[in-house]
């Protein structure tokens, strides 16, 4: 036991007279005292947790900035883009109206006649029977109800049935309770058009009491034939389908709308014309 103890202490001291060597020759070449290697000792290690806390914190600011201008970017971006989106259906919607009017200029000057009050479509009202539209002119303008609305090329839309004096509530082709005398152009048949609600043909026309012989081909046009309320040769619209109603004895006929009635923006009312 006493051997092994002496071995013991030689080791104790062989590693002291080794530290103090080495703690020797490093405060020779560092200029440091055995105090000052002590604090360094110590005070490494949290200088360098400091300083790795440090560039965490840089680069989390360096973050936070980047993200908060990549926001204000991506918001710059967003209203120029709706900007320019705006000013793109801007511009179609001139494109539309500048085709309209060329397109009425045509109508007037082949119906001299015609007086026309425009206005635009702000809003629907439809159900399984009816179908009708309100536009932003009215009475101060000089539209009355019983006055017809036709599109810029000449398409039947509808009767004026209500009037403010700045709207108009206008019953459109659709509506079912409208009659409107009309002429298959092609052969000269005439007969009586209504709306297909109340039949169960929503979107189409009916052109009805047509002659058992009246000879009936798809895409025949069928136009208005003239009277005190429709001006002749207003297009209506073009068959589809023809048949025989339920007596047997006369002809039917379906029809598409010549005006597009649930794409339109803008109408003109037919406020004088020669009915003659």
């Amino acid at each position: 036991m006493k051997h092994y103890f002496t071995n013991r202490i030689r080791v104790v001291l062989v590693i002291a007279v080794l530290l103090a060597v080495v703690l020797t020759v490093v405060s020779s070449l560092t200029g440091l005292n055995l105090p000052q290697m002590f604090v360094q000792g110590v005070l490494s290690p949290v200088r360098a947790g400091f300083s790795r806390l440090t560039d965490q914190a840089q680069q989390f600011y360096s973050y936070m900035f980047e993200y908060e201008s990549l926001v204000a970017e991506n918001k710059a971006l967003k209203e120029e883009l709706a900007a320019i989106q705006d000013d793109a259906r801007n511009a179609d919607s001139i494109a539309r109206e500048n085709e309209r009017l060329r397109a009425v200029l045509n109508l007037i000057d082949a119906n001299e006649d015609y007086k026309l009050v425009d206005g635009y479509i702000i809003s629907w009202s439809s159900n399984d029977w009816s179908s009708t539209f309100t536009i932003n002119r009215g009475s101060n303008i000089g539209i009355a109800e019983g006055m017809c609305a036709i599109t810029s090329n000449g398409e039947l839309v509808g009767l004026v049935s209500e009037v403010g004096v700045n709207y108009a509530v206008i019953k459109s082709v659709l509506d079912s309770s409208l009659e409107i005398s009309a002429t298959i152009a092609a052969t000269g048949h005439n007969g009586m058009v209504q709306g297909g609600y109340s039949s169960g043909l929503e979107g189409l026309l009916r052109m009805d009491y047509l002659p058992s012989s009246a000879t009936i081909r798809n895409h025949d046009q069928v136009v208005t034939t003239g009277s005190t309320v429709y001006p002749r040769n207003l297009i209506l619209g073009y068959v589809v389908d023809a048949g025989f109603d339920d007596t047997g004895v006369a002809k039917y006929a379906l029809l598409e709308p010549a005006a597009d009635i649930g794409s339109l923006e803008q109408v003109f009312i037919v406020t004088e014309y020669n009915a003659g």
